[in-house]
């Protein structure tokens, strides 16, 4: 039988005995060492000297027992010796190898057994040179330098390890370069660092005095540098620039042998289930062996079979593939190739990739500082100890109810604490926090939340600078350092977000338990640090050199969203895997749901079942569009759906579903696909009511006696001092936005925080602040904007007196006096800015910049931190957030999709016709009722098209309140003037204009002039006249001088016949004797007017025309019949053309948009360098650039699609009935005209189907046709192929190999059109069959749009196909709007 073990331990054997080693696989003792003596490995010795600090030497990473070191396995010892030679040379090294902690150990391992004093330096994007080499401080109110890392371990001649070469930017490390060539650097504080014979030399012959003159510094020679990092490229980051790599020695530290990690792990866990074990590192080693990488699987965390290994021990009945499946989460990373391919090593192994599960908590006893757990797994018990927090009184949380599943979940997590860091991934809103503090009530934990954001520095993470009240600079610890002290769980929340170079700098504290920070602090483990005390040192001596212990307790629990396979790098990456043990996490199912919302709020009325049914379908649904839905769905969202239908019962779901997923701001096909799954459901839309219906009741809106009642609902009014902050506006109640407040206030009363999306001008901002008004609440105003930072919403940093103050952003007083706050624009500011609201809105938390933290009173006793930094949060505190609606033409950010279903989402649309009509009434109460009428129907229209993608720029009820308010004001001016001033942005763009005139005129309003010209009116000639006092008299009145040429005059007192002068006869002046005419325009100004161009102009301008078309079709060698037929099929589909190229132009900006660089120095001052600033430093600005793509990053691919036209007999014969080809055929000059410029971008061809054919190549990918005369061939060829082909279908072969050969691209996103008439049965294909194909692979969207069909079978069909791949186009005109749709849909998705 195959035993993969064995296998290796023999050739491993072999080697030894090829190569001539005798040594067989024991442990080695090496000979021993005292603190001063020699060391010898192999054949190279070296002599060791006492160290000067005992506790800047590496600790306990060589076992040792009385004196003797143990278990040193060959490979190291190899290692080890290499490093010796290097060391006696003087030269510097590099550790290359896998992601993980080894090459580390190796370098530590080396300065323990040479008892050398070591300074750490972990690089991250956010190094600069100021951290390396020296760094100032304001110390009684003079700038400083302090020494950093490198320049302390030159001089006092320690080791500098520098981990994360490959992470560090470009052109920060070379100001090591010359320090590490020649020992010599030059320092910012004026001194020179000189190699140390050369030191010695000038101070034998100058003498002391006159070489520190000189300001010369002596290097140590026991410097050196030992450099760690990752091959580059394999893995991702910067790769290594030539002149610093010359300056290093190299060493591949790869991973140990099979045999020796099997030993190694058996000396770690001697009590381990041996053949368990050997699978374990089997299925390891496998997964890392050259042939799998070929295949680019990512690393198996190979450092982390020691954690696996503890847990074997402690558990021997734990099913081998759980460890592994703790180790490598490989179906959360990898694409479905990838998990089959490590399914089917696993099964070669005999590992069962299923196996049973089954574990409970029996109980758990406290015994001096640890619980000793019982936990009983597949019915064998075993105990081990877990450590456990400071906290005496364990609290439940309030409304926590627990399910099978989430217990479960707690006890795998409990096996991981007992050994180590872990990670929980899992969709947002599955409950994962909810876990995370169940596990701290139970075990006594204080947790410290640390929210994670992508722009997040490692210094965020560790230290941050401050002032002292005398203005002095210092480091403050972050809430992850005090938690390290004092033995707190912290819980980096968002590890899917936080650039992966940040994570750098936790590394070694997730490894070693050991960190070194910016100000100079090292925190030991604990057993480390109690070691350095039994060696005779003291308290106050460590304390005094920096050294601290990090308390035993102490946990890191990260918290993620799974990674996104399908495009390009993810965030669990070969280094973060080596980081945790993971746990998966999945959304509670469909009756775990129905359990948990039946204990809280006891029975489920119907309309609630059928919206989880809803949640349930989406979320096991194959179709990716409905997948992304589901997210709008999730348990939490689904709680508070709950929550308010228990308060307020709803008659009908319909309504609550599109609240829930504002599904009026869906893209169409995504939102056709929910209508159709609410539908299979039995969600219907009511025929008549609230918000949606035409015709809302009539809901009543009242205070009295103190009392605020709206329809239904009644709640006390608000008492507050604060009234300056309380809104006061004009509001007209009309009847849907006193539902909608209704509904807001019921909300409000639950407790929720309200996020209102809509269009601009629908009254987001009234309708909020007359809540307020209405409740007597003060308010606090935010508004966001693309610079928005973290700090700008939390608290703003500024300088005064030289001492750093921070001043409370709106949301800060919010919360602390109990105001609400209103958040506008939410959209416009980055999403990983306004993620940080998620712990505020979740659980009331939020650690901010300056160190405080707010905390909700009743965790005022449980929560980490010092109690006078608390901000306690008000129980009045509630958040409003307004956005604008996600997608085209508002290029925002998604807040929705990000943070939607932290909050009771409302969708305010445009009032209907009758609440329009109310408003505009309130507004212009004169404005003729029939006017207004034409307006709001007109309006209305417009919108629906916007909604349908015909127009981009949504017209809201603010234009048209505009327009009232003109009227009202002016109401002899006419009405043409009035509308121009909302429609002339839409001049310029001619198939804008068309379509507003054609509604326009529909509606019965005037087009004379609205966007083109001026109307008659607007012509008539107006004369100015200004009244002032010009301070002159009026002498006395007089005819004036005559003027000879008859000039015209303005003022002056000289002129008869003049325009706004004093005493002489003339018009519009003041004091003449009589009003004299001389015929001129009185101060006119003039309206040029289009016809006034003279006919000769005209003529040479259409000659002109004329020439220019003659040459082009010369130059593409077109006759004037082609082209007019050509123009014919253009014409049909300019509009669209325009429109779908508006929509790619939109979302090519989106993309170039320019990112914030920092360490700049020129550009704005950047909030996090303040103290930088202060100091003196240069590089504390930063300036929007052009971002480049990370190391490593594959290249942006463009988009790929690919158009199926059918070509069949049936086309041609049924075209004279429903115009079926000559659709098609307008589809290819739509499509080969809109993505003209865009071919970058989108890689499109285009293939045809016949009766004959299945795949007859029409375009070929990357040839797109350059000209109209290669156009106009393709529409040819189609025609002609049409009219001679035999009868027969293809549309299933040609949709099988069409998807086929997409899928198989390389292609970032795949889009599929296939265009058929809808002659299916004919040809006794069954729609379920077609559905298939289109929906078979996810990497590509499939799309059917049935042009064509006799009587209505192609309504048939739509409805026995897959909701939103089937379309049907009935109307030439309506074609490149489905096509605009899928596009705009499809590109939404990855954009």
């Amino acid at each position: 039988m195959y035993n993969p073990a064995v296998i290796v331990k023999r050739i491993d054997v072999l080697i030894r005995i090829l190569n001539g080693r005798k040594t067989i696989l024991s442990s080695n003792s090496v000979r021993a060492y005292s603190s001063e003596g020699k060391i010898t490995i192999g054949n190279v010795s070296k002599e060791i000297t006492k160290p000067q600090k005992l506790q800047y030497v590496p600790r306990k990473y060589l076992i040792t027992e009385d004196l003797e070191l143990k278990s040193l396995s060959q490979s190291t010892l190899r290692n080890l010796r290499w490093m010796m030679q290097k060391d006696i040379l003087g030269q510097d090294m590099f550790l290359l190898g896998r992601p993980g902690p080894s090459r580390r150990k190796v370098a530590l391992q080396y300065l323990e057994l040479t008892q050398r004093e070591l300074e750490y330096v972990a690089l991250s994007r956010d190094t600069t040179e100021a951290d390396l080499k020296q760094r100032r401080e304001i110390q009684s109110s003079t700038a400083t330098y302090f020494d950093q890392s490198a320049v302390r371990a030159a001089i006092k001649g320690r080791v500098l390890v520098i981990e994360g070469i490959e992470k560090a930017e470009r052109n920060v490390l070379p100001v090591l370069n010359n320090l590490l060539e020649n020992r010599e650097m030059h320092l910012e504080d004026g001194r020179f660092l000189i190699p140390a014979s050369r030191y010695d030399k000038l101070l034998q012959e100058h003498g002391a005095e006159e070489v520190s003159k000189w300001r010369l510094v002596r290097v140590d020679e026991n410097f050196r540098v030992i450099a760690l990092g990752l091959p580059v490229p394999k893995y991702t980051g910067q790769p290594l620039d030539p002149p610093l790599r010359s300056r290093f020695q190299a060493r591949d530290v790869a991973a140990v042998g099979f045999g020796e990690h099997l030993n190694a792990l058996k000396e770690e866990a001697p009590r381990v289930d041996t053949a368990k074990l050997e699978q374990l590192l089997s299925a390891a080693y496998a997964l890392i062996s050259p042939e799998l990488q070929q295949i680019s699987l990512p690393d198996f965390p190979v450092d982390s079979l020691y954690a696996a290994a503890l847990i074997l021990e402690r558990n021997p009945n734990i099913p081998v593939h759980k460890l592994l499946y703790f180790l490598y989460p490989y179906n959360t990373f990898l694409s479905k190739d990838h998990v089959k391919n490590v399914q089917a090593v696993l099964h070669n192994l005999n590992i069962d990739t299923k196996p049973d599960w089954n574990i409970s908590l029996k109980k758990v006893d406290f015994k001096e500082n640890q619980d000793i757990i019982d936990m009983e797994i597949n019915g064998q018990t075993s105990q081990f100890g877990v450590a456990l927090g400071d906290r005496k009184s364990k609290t439940e949380k309030k409304g926590f109810v627990n399910t099978e599943y989430q217990t479960q979940l707690l006890n795998e997590i409990l096996l991981s604490h007992s050994v180590g860091d872990f990670c929980i991934i899992g969709p947002k809103g599955c409950g994962k926090s909810l876990l995370v503090s169940q596990m701290a009530s139970l075990l006594g934990y204080t947790i410290e939340p640390i929210v994670l954001y992508q722009d997040m520095t490692a210094r965020d993470l560790i230290q941050q600078r401050t002032t002292l009240d005398n203005g002095d600079t210092v480091w403050r610890n972050s809430a992850l350092v005090e938690a390290a002290l004092k033995g707190h769980l912290a819980v980096l929340d968002g590890l899917h977000r936080i650039h992966a170079s940040t994570l750098a700098v936790l590394h070694r504290l997730v490894h070693d338990r050991e960190i070194q920070l910016h100000d100079g602090t090292r925190l030991l483990r604990h057993d480390r640090y109690d070691d350095l005390l039994s060696s005779g040192l003291s308290q106050r001596e460590l304390e005094e050199s920096g050294v601290k212990r990090i308390h035993p307790s102490f946990r890191l629990i990260a918290l993620a969203e799974p990674p996104v396979t399908s495009r390009g790098q993810h965030w669990l990456s070969p280094e973060i895997l080596s980081l945790f043990i993971f746990h998966e996490m999945r959304n509670l199912s469909k009756n775990e749901e129905i359990f948990i919302i039946n204990s809280l709020y006891g029975d489920i009325s119907s309309p609630l079942h059928s919206i989880i049914d809803l949640a349930d379908q989406l979320r096991l649904s194959e179709d990716s569009t409905l997948k992304n839905l589901s997210s709008s769905l999730s348990t939490r969202q689904l709680l508070r759906i709950a929550s308010r239908m228990s308060k307020y019962p709803a008659d009908s779901a319909y309504e609550t579903v599109q609240r829930t997923f504002l599904a009026k701001f869906l893209p169409n096909l995504a939102r056709r696909a929910l209508d159709g799954a609410s539908q299979k459901i039995g969600i219907q839309p009511p025929t008549k009511f609230g918000i949606f219906g035409r015709d809302p009741k009539k809901v009543g809106c009242s205070v009295q006696n103190g009392v605020l009642t709206i329809g239904k609902t009644s709640t006390e009014i608000f008492k507050t001092d604060a009234l300056t902050k309380v809104p006061d506006i004009l509001f007209y109640d009309v009847p849907q936005h006193i539902a909608l407040l209704e509904w807001l206030l019921q909300d409000f009363l639950l407790g929720n925080h309200l996020l209102l999306v809509g269009n601009q001008g629908v009254g987001k901002n009234k309708i909020a602040d007359r809540l307020l008004q209405l409740l007597n609440r003060p308010r606090e105003y935010i508004q966001l904007h693309r610079d928005t930072t973290v700090q700008s919403l939390t608290v703003q940093p500024t300088v005064r007196d030289g001492v750093v103050i921070y001043e409370d952003s709106p949301l800060v007083k919010a919360v602390k006096y109990g105001h609400v706050l209103v958040v506008d624009e939410a959209d416009k500011a980055p999403t990983h800015v306004t993620c940080i609201l998620k712990t505020l809105v979740e659980s009331g938390e939020m650690i901010l910049s300056d160190g405080r933290r707010i905390v909700p009173k009743d965790m005022m006793e449980s929560s980490g931190g010092d109690v006078s930094s608390f901000i306690p949060v008000h129980e009045d505190f509630r958040m409003i957030v307004l956005a604008n609606r996600p997608g085209f033409p508002f290029l925002g950010n998604d807040f929705f999709a990000s943070l939607g279903d932290l909050f009771s989402c409302h969708a305010v649309d445009n009032p209907s016709i009758d609440s329009e009509l109310e408003l505009l009434r309130s507004y212009g109460p004169d404005v003729p009722q029939e006017v207004m009428k034409k307006l709001v129907e007109a309006f209305a229209v417009l919108r629906n098209m916007a909604d349908q993608g015909q127009l981009t720029y949504p017209y809201s009820t603010r234009e048209l309140v505009n327009i009232v308010k003109h009227l009202q004001k002016y109401p002899e001016e006419d009405l043409a003037t009035a509308i121009g001033n909302v429609f002339d942005f839409d001049r310029y763009s001619k198939d804008m204009a068309d379509t507003l005139l054609e509604v326009l005129h529909a509606s019965g309003l005037p087009t004379e002039g609205v966007l083109e010209g001026r109307s008659k009116e607007a012509l008539q000639k107006i004369q100015m006249t200004i009244e002032r006092t010009s301070g002159k008299d009026v002498s006395s009145p007089k005819h004036g001088k005559e003027d000879p040429d008859n000039q015209p005059h303005v003022g002056g007192n000289t002129w008869a016949g003049g325009t706004g002068g004093r005493d002489t006869a003339g018009l519009g002046g003041k004091g003449g004797p009589y009003r004299l005419d001389k015929g001129h325009d009185v101060h006119q100004l003039s309206d040029a007017e289009k016809d006034d161009i003279p006919e000769h102009v005209k003529k040479a301008a259409r000659e002109m025309n004329r020439k220019a078309f003659e040459e082009r079709l010369k130059e593409i060698k077109m006759s004037e019949y082609d082209a007019k037929l050509y123009g014919q099929f253009l014409r049909a589909v300019q509009p669209q053309i325009g429109a779908l190229r508006g929509v790619l132009a939109e979302l090519q900006a989106k993309k170039k948009e320019r990112q914030w660089s920092r360490h700049q120095t020129s550009g704005e001052l950047d909030d996090g360098k303040i103290i930088e600033g202060i100091t003196g430093e240069r590089s504390i600005y930063r300036r929007r650039t052009e971002q480049d793509p990370p190391p490593g990053a594959p290249p942006d691919k463009p988009k790929r699609l690919r158009l199926v036209v059918d070509v069949s007999g049936s086309m041609y014969r049924f075209n004279s009935y429903d115009g079926r080809l000559e659709r098609s055929m307008e589809a290819v000059v739509l499509m080969t005209e809109a993505l003209k410029g865009y071919e970058s971008r989108i890689r499109y061809d285009m293939y045809a189907h016949s009766g004959e054919e299945y795949a007859l190549e029409l375009v070929k990918v990357d040839r797109p046709p350059e000209n109209e005369k290669e156009r106009l061939q393709i529409i040819r060829t189609m025609h002609a192929h049409a009219q001679f082909c035999w009868s027969g279908d293809n549309t299933l072969r040609a949709a099988q190999h069409a998807l086929g050969a997409l899928a198989a691209e390389d292609a970032d996103e795949a889009v599929l059109l296939v265009l058929s008439d809808a002659n299916l049965r004919r040809y006794g294909i069954r729609p379920e069959d077609l559905g298939a194909i289109l929906t078979s692979d996810p990497r590509v969207q499939a799309h059917v749009i049935f042009i064509g069909s006799l009587g209505d079978e192609a309504a048939t069909l739509l409805r026995r196909l897959p909701v939103g791949h089937a379309h049907v186009c009935m109307d030439v005109a309506s074609l490149p709007h489905i096509m605009q749709q899928i596009f705009a849909s499809s590109l939404m998705q990855t954009s």
